[in-house]
């Protein structure tokens, strides 16, 4: 597997979406993970910057992500908007 630089995470209640890119822009993994496999997944990805919408568990998951090494950046609601396709 290529080297994830950037990862996004979409929250959910069972099953989170998950999209990395390589340092060129390239999409590297692009996956849907279920609650389960969530902490397995960043367990296993070499330490990268993570973003994801602020939300009321997302303290939650970027406490428990940021233990793994990764670095972990929520965005308002507003601006994770305009990166959803319609």
């Amino acid at each position: 597997m290529e080297k994830i630089t950037t990862i996004g995470l979409d929250l959910a209640k069972s099953v989170f979406q998950v999209h990395g890119v390589a340092e060129d822009g390239r999409v590297v993994i692009r996956r849907a993970l279920r609650r389960s496999q969530l902490l397995e997944f960043f367990r296993n990805v070499p330490p990268c910057l993570v973003g994801l919408e602020a939300c009321a568990s997302a303290h939650h998951w970027a406490n428990v992500i940021g233990q793994f090494g990764h670095t972990v950046r929520m965005m308002p609601p507003a601006y994770v908007k305009a990166y959803v396709k319609l």
